[in-house]
């Protein structure tokens, strides 16, 4: 599916197809500076997922210590509500197609919506890995939940990117918000089960509704409530997030360059 789907959007730098372009070019491409151009909740995940993989691969880490499953959970194993989102299986095809779209929209969204809010990102995702675990026990064939995940980020950032275009085979048109349904269609066709999939999808959409239409609704209908996404103070200070004596954040870096400005238009 990775080379059969494009993009185009005027306000976009980086399309599809100049992204796996640029990351083809081993001329002048450089692995490391790719690396930490990456925004720092998603590089720790997307390295977490691969450092687990290559772990199981040579069989450094075991598997059954990693899947998902509540009565063992409950009889101490706590590490068990994370660690079935960073093991996406053995090396392979399917396990491009996981890392390529969870480092693609999870840093998309990142660098777009929670730009300068890195503890408001640990909360979606804290909020998507909460949803799934409650909805896996009802699908009991699945132990490892990370695809979920990745399905919920693709539908967050094709909601909030409408007007993006996108096409598959050069024939197939459609908009951001349709592309996780044509993954999940993709994988039907090719035999891979879609509950999984359609478990991202709804915790995706739960997401969205709670923090970008509910918040519309409560401020027209005068609700005491206006957010429910609101990050603690320690999750805030945790991410680096920078905290005002009224409780308002955003990422200590970005307040610093805001500052230094500040103070070079005050001498000027």
């Amino acid at each position: 599916l990775i080379p059969l789907v494009s993009l185009s959007k005027k306000r976009i730098r980086n399309t599809f197809t100049m992204d796996v372009g640029a990351d083809m070019n081993m001329g002048g491409f450089d692995l490391m500076s790719w690396y930490m151009e990456i925004p720092p909740v998603s590089r720790i995940y997307f390295t977490s997922a691969f450092l687990t993989t290559a772990g199981c691969a040579i069989e450094i880490i075991n598997p059954y210590y990693l899947y998902y499953n509540t009565e063992l959970i409950f009889e101490g194993q706590i590490w068990r509500l994370f660690s079935p989102f960073l093991f996406f299986g053995l090396f392979s095809v399917d396990f491009l197609f996981n890392m390529y779209f969870l480092i693609r929209h999870c840093r998309q969204l990142e660098e777009g919506d929670f730009r300068g809010k890195p503890s408001q990102f640990v909360l979606m995702i804290l909020f998507g890995i909460a949803s799934i675990c409650l909805l896996a026990p009802l699908l009991q064939s699945h132990n490892f939940l990370g695809s979920a995940l990745t399905f919920m980020m693709t539908y967050v950032w094709g909601r909030r990117n409408e007007d993006v275009r996108m096409s598959m085979l050069g024939v197939i048109s459609f908009t951001a918000p349709y592309l996780p349904w044509v993954m999940l269609g993709f994988g039907f066709l090719v035999g891979n089960p879609i509950d999984m999939s359609l478990v991202g999808i709804l915790v995706g959409h739960a997401y969205y509704f709670l923090e970008y239409v509910y918040p519309v609704v409560a401020d027209v209908r005068g609700w005491k409530t206006k957010r429910i996404f609101v990050p603690p103070r320690l999750l805030k200070y945790l991410c680096g997030d920078y905290v005002d004596e009224n409780g308002h954040g955003g990422d200590v870096r970005v307040h610093a360059d805001v500052q230094i400005q500040g103070r070079h238009l005050h001498e000027d």
